[in-house]
């Protein structure tokens, strides 16, 4: 092997963030997920599509460690997911989540639910974490709503306040459950402008969505699950519109026609 293939080689492995090598999990007897081989390259946005329990939110769950696996491995920068303890804590900030269902603390304000983790997980000067929280907040588009408490706030506003959160850690990826499908249809889009403008900065992201149209132009990589498994990934282009496998076809024509 040459020197210049051996550093391509090195360069390619470097830039491997998220690498899920042969995962299973099951819930009872039914397996989830099987034989999972997936890698997300630093800065890649890949979106997560496929049928109602297919596997998608527990593939995305699995790479926090909310769900743990039952074989296969997990690394995250070349260090594998540890079990529990401070070493999780940390993991968590450095891969965040953001989930249907906002889940900000409903007795503190919006900008206390952004300073708390800076402070706590990453022992952040206060003040700093308060000027960095206004500016995030600024960011998503709703710095005038720091003095609320969520209850105060639209289902948009909120899940604008939770991915500030997210990024108040300096997270090395973002994962997205479903992100959008608790909000009425007038809230998705300001939810998904703001994490189209993430995809556009070099944020690495995993998404799983139902938002086809977000997909398409925010996503590097489209992959397809159903019954557990990876079916197929490809350019969101290619997947669209020639998809390869039979299954992908069904689940398309499906949506893309209603």
């Amino acid at each position: 092997m040459t020197e210049v293939s051996v550093a391509k080689e090195d360069a390619v492995t470097a830039d491997e963030l998220v690498v899920l090598s042969g995962v299973n999990k099951h819930f009872g007897p039914l397996h989830v997920l099987q034989d999972i081989d997936l890698t997300i390259g630093r800065g890649e946005v890949v979106v997560v599509i496929g049928p109602s329990g297919s596997g998608k939110s527990t593939l995305c769950r699995t790479i926090n460690r909310l769900e743990g696996v039952d074989s296969g491995s997990i690394t995250i920068d070349g260090d594998p997911l540890p079990a529990e303890g401070r070493a999780l804590a940390r993991l968590r900030a450095d891969v965040g989540m953001v989930f249907q269902s906002f889940n900000l603390f409903a007795h503190k304000t919006v900008l206390e639910n952004v300073v708390l983790g800076q402070v706590k997980v990453r022992k952040a000067d206060r003040k700093r974490a308060e000027e960095k929280a206004r500016a995030l907040l600024d960011r998503v588009g709703v710095g005038a709503q720091a003095d609320k408490y969520p209850a105060q706030l639209s289902g948009g506003q909120q899940q604008r306040v939770a991915i500030a959160r997210a990024l108040a850690m300096d997270p090395k990826v973002m994962l997205f459950d479903e992100p959008t499908s608790a909000l009425d249809p007038e809230m998705i889009n300001e939810v998904l402008e703001v994490m189209q403008q993430l995809a556009q900065e070099g944020m690495t992201m995993v998404v799983v969505t139902h938002e086809m149209g977000f997909a398409r132009s925010a996503a590097n990589r489209v992959v397809f699950m159903a019954d557990g498994r990876i079916v197929e990934q490809a350019e969101p282009e290619q997947f669209f519109s020639n998809p390869r496998s039979e299954r992908a076809r069904d689940f398309l024509s499906k949506i893309l026609h209603h």
